[in-house]
Parts: C-alpha cells; sequence; structure tokens
C-alpha cells in the first residue's frame, strides 16, 4: 500500500511489498478508484475531480495524479481532510499489474461558524459569519456575514454554486446592505442591493460578469459639509452590468518577486434601468522582477475614466479617488483633485504610477522564519486625478492629465499579514503639491489589500 504524500514539496518516495524502484515506470492499470466517508455529497460531483487518475500510465503517475486530485477536492470547501491511498487489485477482475486508488474523507459540519478580523485600505473590520456548505451535495454554499468596522458596517446574504468538474466557472448571487463613512468628502452612505455575479476563465484570463442593482442613500456626514455635498445627498437607484478581465502571473499577491497582473474593467450603469447613466473604464498593471540579494523590483501603473450619459451628471459615489498610503503616498486618503470647501469631490479621470524597490531587512535577522515576513520598501509615486470636459479631443485629455502631476517619495518597512493584506510604516516627502491638498509630509502608516 502507498500513501502520496499530503505536501505537494515533499518527494514522492516509495516504496513497499512487491513495488521496487525498478519497477515505478513500468505501465500499471487504475481498475478501481473508491471514495470513502461521503455522506450528503453526491458521487457524481466528485467524478469529475477525480477522473484523470484513470489516465495514469505507472506509478509515479498514479502518484502524482491522485495528489492533484486530492487537491482538487480540497478546493471545493466542503472537505476537512482528504487522504488517499494506492494499493494493488484484488479480487476476481484483478489484473497483474492492476491498482485500486481510496480516497478517504472528512465531510465539514453542515453549519458552521467564523470570528475574524479583516483588513481593508487602510481600515480595520470585525467580521462574523455563519456557512452552510455543501447545501445540496454539489459544493453549494450559503453564506451570512456581519461586519463591523473602523469606517463601515455591513451585513449580508450570498449563495455561491460550482459548476461540477469546473470550479473556477461558478455563479454568486448576493443580498446585502452596507454603510459606510467618508470623512475626506463629509459623507455617508446606505447601499441596499443585489447582485449576480458569473466567473469563468478562459485560457490564462480569467473573467467575471456582474449585473448589480443597488439603491443609494447619500447623506452629511457633519454640519460643516461642504454645499456641493449637500447638493449630491438623497436617494438613487443604481443598476449597472460590469465586466473585469484579469491575467496574475505572480508568484504572490502580497509580495511577488516575479510575474505580472493586469486587470481591466469596464461598467455599463443605466442601460438596465436606474437613474445612474455613465461608462466607466479603469484598468491596472503591475510589472515585478528579481533583482540582485533577494531585492524586488516592482512597476505599478493605474489608470481610469468615467462618460455620463445622456447629459446627467456623475455621482460622488461613482467617481475615482486618488492619495494615500495606498496610493499615492505622502498625500492625505483621498485628497488629491477636486474638492469644495475641504470635501473631496473625487474626479471623472486619473492616473497613477508607482516604482519600487523591496529589499529584505538588513543583515538578514531572522531569516527562515518572522523575519521573511518583512521588507524594506523604497517608493517613488505620481498620480493626478481631475474632470474633463468631453467635447475637447483626446490630445486636450492627455494634456489637462498631465497637469498639476503630484508625486512624492520616500523609504519605510513593509510587513506581510498571511496571503491577504500588508501593513506599511514610511517616510514620504510629497512633491508637486496644489492649492487644497492634504499632505502628510513625514511618517504615514497604511494597511489594505491593494497597492499602488
Amino acid at each position: 500500500m502507498i500513501r502520496p504524500p499530503s505536501d505537494p514539496q515533499e518527494p514522492h518516495v516509495a516504496l513497499v511489498e512487491e513495488w521496487n524502484a525498478s519497477e515505478q515506470h513500468h505501465k500499471v492499470v487504475v481498475q478501481h478508484v473508491n471514495i470513502q466517508g461521503l455522506g450528503r455529497t453526491k458521487e457524481d460531483l466528485l467524478g469529475y475531480e477525480i477522473s484523470d487518475v484513470f489516465n495514469a500510465k505507472n506509478l509515479i503517475d498514479v502518484m502524482k495524479k491522485a495528489h492533484i486530485a486530492r487537491q482538487r477536492l480540497l478546493r471545493l470547501g466542503i472537505f476537512k481532510e482528504v487522504e488517499v491511498l494506492i494499493d494493488t487489485s484484488e479480487g476476481a477482475d484483478a489484473l497483474p499489474n492492476g491498482l485500486d486508488v481510496t480516497f478517504e474523507v472528512n465531510e465539514i459540519k453542515r453549519l458552521t461558524g467564523s470570528y475574524n478580523t479583516m483588513v481593508g485600505n487602510n481600515e480595520g473590520s470585525m467580521v462574523l459569519g455563519l456557512k452552510l456548505p455543501n447545501m445540496i451535495g454539489r459544493a453549494e454554499k450559503l453564506t451570512f456575514q456581519f461586519s463591523y468596522g473602523t469606517k463601515e458596517t455591513s451585513y449580508g446574504l450570498s449563495f455561491f454554486k460550482p459548476q461540477p468538474g469546473y470550479f473556477e466557472r461558478n455563479l454568486t448571487l448576493n443580498m446585502y446592505k452596507v454603510t459606510g463613512q467618508f470623512p475626506w468628502s463629509s459623507l455617508k452612505e446606505t447601499d441596499r442591493g443585489v447582485s449576480a455575479e458569473f466567473n469563468f476563465p478562459v485560457g490564462p484570463t480569467s473573467h467575471m460578469l456582474k449585473w448589480e442593482g443597488v439603491w443609494r442613500e447619500l447623506g452629511c456626514l457633519a454640519r460643516s459639509a461642504s454645499f456641493a455635498v449637500r447638493e449630491e445627498s438623497g436617494h438613487s437607484l443604481k443598476s449597472a452590468l460590469s465586466h473585469t478581465m484579469s491575467i496574475d502571473s505572480r508568484n504572490s499577491a502580497i509580495f511577488p518577486s516575479s510575474g505580472a497582473l493586469l486587470r481591466i474593467n469596464q461598467e455599463l450603469a443605466g442601460f438596465t434601468g436606474g437613474d445612474a447613466s455613465f461608462f466607466k473604464e479603469d484598468f491596472e498593471l503591475q510589472l515585478n522582477r528579481r533583482l540582485f540579494w533577494d531585492s524586488v523590483l516592482s512597476a505599478s501603473l493605474w489608470g481610469g475614466m468615467l462618460f455620463p450619459i445622456e447629459g446627467k451628471p456623475s455621482c460622488i459615489a461613482d467617481r475615482f479617488y486618488l492619495g494615500g498610503p495606498t496610493s499615492v503616498r505622502g498625500f492625505g486618503m483621498y485628497s488629491i483633485g477636486p474638492q469644495s470647501e475641504g470635501d473631496y469631490l473625487g474626479g471623472e479621470a486619473y492616473w497613477a504610477g508607482g516604482l519600487h524597490l523591496y529589499t529584505p531587512l538588513p543583515f538578514r535577522p531572522g531569516r527562515g522564519g518572522f523575519g521573511d515576513l518583512f521588507r524594506t520598501h523604497f517608493f517613488l509615486n505620481a498620480g493626478n486625478l481631475c474632470n474633463l470636459n468631453y467635447g475637447e479631443g483626446p490630445r486636450a485629455h492627455l494634456q489637462k492629465l498631465a497637469e498639476c502631476i503630484r508625486w512624492s517619495y520616500g523609504a519605510g518597512i513593509v510587513l506581510r499579514l498571511g496571503n491577504i493584506a500588508r501593513l506599511e510604516l514610511n517616510y514620504c516627502i510629497p512633491m508637486g503639491v496644489q492649492s487644497g491638498d492634504r499632505i502628510c509630509d513625514g511618517v504615514q502608516f497604511g494597511a489594505g489589500i491593494r497597492f499602488l
């Protein structure tokens, strides 16, 4: 009997019984694949995930394909544990080179709860959740989640359904209510909405199609809110279709040392109803290259434009915002661009670029352990956010985006929080400051999941 290693980094060592090293590459036939421990899970769902084991041609191939099948089963999120056993076939129909593969599974409970904390873009929150995994036996999941944060409180109900055999192709339905505070605009917003999103891969790209209908209630966060913000207050209904395409070859989302990311998003509001009408396009590009002494050079570029439709002005909740420890460092949170009486109103066009050098800590303390969670960070950021006159041509648009460029440089320390988020403590020197910009000249702290 052979038990393939659970860790993909472990070598595929064998062997026991009559299988010796010289026979590992001899032709074999996988006669039976058994699954033990099933309760409410449907066997036809798992058939898609383990079927490739039957195509193995030798013992090494069987072990590799069985390990891949194990990973695919765990990816479904319906099993706590999956063990694999490989043994010689027995019985009247057993072939001399026949093998039986057995997957021993342990299903997750019908109801699970969770409590954790999350880090967003310069904010934190406490999250409570209840999950009903594998509701109907085919990896469906119903989730209720409540989040209480420093700037946002939300609760929502979502239903997730993957396509059997193609886990990356899945459908998610959501109902939610989100209440957020945006002090840089003296604005508070409550969203009540429903959405449906379909995720699917096409070659090396991943795509998401989404429809969202949301009732938005905007109000003033303080009595000192500017007239421009008060003018935006009230109720609105937004119905929007969006599409996101991404290609991600990075070896890590937080501290990548190689690879690239390209994400392009389009959003069309008003076509399916509502009183918000616009077309919005934005992109994100990141390139990473390893240099000497484990240092990494990273370059990133963001940009976007919003085009109002039918002569309707854009809403403050739909515009772009720029500035802060997660984008153009050295400036206050979202404090670049159009503003009125100290309230930042966002813009309909923007770009931002960054050049970063990440290196290990000096003298490499804690190498191979805790010290690997830290990096020193040298950066140069630049960007601009403004409104455009769409009656003018592209040359005038580029000229306006090239005017009044804000930029900054500095250095600091970065801490990785798992594979989800990171913290930055930087000393920033802002340059190109314009009238009305709020700066942070000196030490600036940032926490988030998406950084320029």
